[in-house]
């Protein structure tokens, strides 16, 4: 056996500090959330004719009328419909949180 030496430790804790560094966008929380957003999107598609929720919809100027349109739209439509609603809304809060608070640890003037 060979004798650690310290430029074989630094050659060892630097690749694996690339190897973190490479994957952890791969796996982060974002990705996630973007995962659950687009699979909710999707499953919502495919249980609902979108076209004619759209078609159906009233006027997002008129902000009451809107709001009571998504209120009855959501309480009549399946329970499958009503979960992946939530978890679309709550993907898409996760993204944003995510991105603010990317965007914003990149201003920082220390």
């Amino acid at each position: 056996m060979e004798p650690t030496t310290n430029s074989r430790i630094k050659e060892v804790v630097l690749r694996r500090a690339r190897f973190v560094h490479t994957v952890r966008p791969l796996i982060s929380g974002t990705l996630l959330a973007l995962l659950l957003v687009a699979a909710s999107v999707y499953s919502i598609g495919r249980e609902v004719w979108i076209a004619r929720v759209i078609e159906n919809m009233p006027s997002p100027a008129n902000i009451a009328a809107f709001w009571r349109f998504v209120e009855v739209a959501f309480l009549n439509t399946s329970f499958v419909v009503q979960v992946l609603s939530v978890l679309l809304v709550a993907g898409t809060i996760w993204v944003a949180r995510d991105v603010a608070r990317t965007i914003g640890t990149g201003l920082r003037y220390t």
